[in-house]
């Protein structure tokens, strides 16, 4: 019975999480009645599952953005591939881009248009890969220790090197991105060269696919103040985006395919 009921109050606990987006431990302990040491167990062990993330007080929606590259490359399909075109369509001839790892970043490779002479700034292997056929664009690749969840550099070196960098625009990938926790990954070292890879660039726009919106994982990049802009799907809603463009923050629609 009591296994019953823990199912049922987790299931609860998700709901709230799905139409509020956040739980705040005291206020769900006060209407169930039980207490904050209940809540918070229940809390660990969703987050144990991957079903949220928690912070204090209480948890906020988690990334499913968090799986391998491999596994990654299945979420959202449509979408990131829309979102990087928009993006490959910002990119000027003679600027320095910085492109960071991930899916998304792929895509804007694929539509970087043939004849573009540009320099791509990347710490990604694959993103790199994607670009040996572009004859005119120069690929400066940074190294360091292969991270190979996200297939990219991470550790001191690779910081030293973005720290050598000035370009125009970087197009950041994040796992999550909320208006209150701000733009956060699911590592420790990932999150210290985004951040300077950010720092490297007179603009930071991030990739913002539909997975991870509103959504956090455990190590944060960076405060919303510090982008430009972010690129999402058309379909997006524009309550979900409200807050975001309340913070000032330039909202891109990628177009639909033609």
């Amino acid at each position: 019975m009591a296994e019953v009921l823990t199912t049922h109050r987790k299931q609860h606990i998700l709901e709230v999480l799905r139409q509020s987006g956040q739980v705040v431990a005291k206020d769900l302990s006060q209407e169930l009645g039980l207490s904050e040491d209940t809540i918070r167990r229940d809390l660990r062990e969703l987050a144990a599952e991957g079903l949220l993330q928690r912070v204090h007080g209480g948890a906020l929606p988690a990334s499913p953005a968090m799986g391998n590259f491999a596994s990654r490359l299945s979420v959202a399909t449509d979408e990131k591939r829309l979102i990087g075109r928009a993006a490959a369509g910002m990119v000027r001839a003679g600027q320095v881009v910085i492109l960071d790892g991930g899916t998304t970043a792929v895509q804007i490779a694929r539509h970087l248009p043939p004849d573009l002479k540009a320099t791509v700034v990347t710490h990604s292997p694959t993103i790199a890969i994607e670009l040996v056929e572009h004859r005119n664009i120069e690929v400066i690749l940074i190294g360091g220790r292969l991270f190979k969840h996200s297939v990219v550099a991470v550790g001191a070196p690779a910081i030293e090197n973005i720290a050598r960098i000035r370009a125009e625009i970087y197009f950041m990938g994040v796992t999550g991105i909320h208006p209150e926790a701000g733009l956060t990954t699911g590592d420790f070292e990932e999150a210290h060269v985004k951040r300077a890879l950010s720092a490297s660039a007179a603009e930071t726009i991030v990739l913002a696919s539909p997975e991870k919106l509103n959504a956090v994982s455990p190590y944060v990049i960076a405060p919303l103040s510090e982008i430009t802009g972010m690129i999402v799907a058309a379909q997006t809603k524009q309550k979900i985006l409200a807050p975001y463009a309340r913070l000032g923050i330039t909202i891109t629609k990628a177009p639909a395919q033609d």
